[in-house]
């Protein structure tokens, strides 16, 4: 068997070439444990270039205060290690906030959550998502027909799409906000009775997620940070973080 890596700086992986001569066909052992040992060296080597680029977090322990998936995926794409750990709050907020600083407060409340459990080795990332529509905020749709009305307000239209973020530490906390702009084609019902048949948004703000078919076939522009419409403007974290 001959094992042949390749390493790319510019994808910062490696790629690899595993072959079996005819007299080694047998030794199927050898070769799982060579690709095996391959891929460990190849995350190891992976990890260790993201991690040295956010090296100043190195004596925290991360936590992610969210159970969204999308957020979950899109943190993992900064090479940092952390941890999921969320605790139930109720998304209300005063009538008096202005739409574009709900996503802030909301972000601020579900820190506040976790006070009690952050010790000075703890950095917390908590987050809100919007969408404003004419000064109107559209959540989570509370089932099939909320959801088929707010993409029926969306489509032909220009919204925003508003995320807090709230960093905390034991003695420290930086909240911002991210804004996108997006615009929406005219959807058909047929499309949108598609979408909420075969990919139910009700767990996201405005009733779609851009990352999903909808997005493929309904958003004519967007204005801004692609990432922040998903979830979380890992772009404008990256920068906070880099400074703490």
């Amino acid at each position: 068997m001959r094992v042949s890596l390749h390493y790319s700086e510019k994808s910062n992986n490696f790629a690899g070439l595993f072959s079996f001569s005819e007299s080694n066909k047998g030794k199927r052992f050898g070769f799982y444990a060579d690709l095996v040992s391959a891929f460990q060296y190849k995350v190891s080597f992976s990890i260790k270039n993201h991690i040295s680029m956010l090296d100043n977090l190195r004596n925290f322990s991360i936590i992610l205060g969210s159970a969204s998936p999308r957020r979950n995926e899109l943190l993992s794409g900064l090479g940092i290690d952390f941890k999921v750990q969320t605790i139930d709050v109720e998304e209300t907020y005063p009538d008096s906030i202005p739409g574009i600083s709900i996503p802030m407060y909301l972000a601020e409340k579900k820190a506040d959550a976790f006070a009690d459990y952050l010790n000075e080795s703890h950095l917390l990332i908590t987050a809100d998502t919007i969408v404003l529509l004419d000064n109107q905020v559209l959540g989570k749709p509370t089932d099939r027909e909320d959801a088929k009305r707010m993409l029926k307000q969306l489509s032909g239209n220009n919204h925003q799409v508003i995320t807090g973020v709230c960093i905390s530490t034991a003695d420290r906390r930086k909240t911002f906000h991210t804004v996108s702009e997006v615009r929406f084609a005219e959807l058909h019902d047929d499309e949108i009775e598609y979408y909420l048949d075969h990919f139910k948004p009700y767990d996201k703000a405005g009733s779609y997620g851009i990352q999903e078919w909808i997005g493929y076939i309904g958003v004519e522009q967007i204005t801004g940070s692609f990432y922040n419409v998903m979830g979380l403007p890992v772009q404008r974290l990256y920068c906070e973080l880099k400074k703490w």
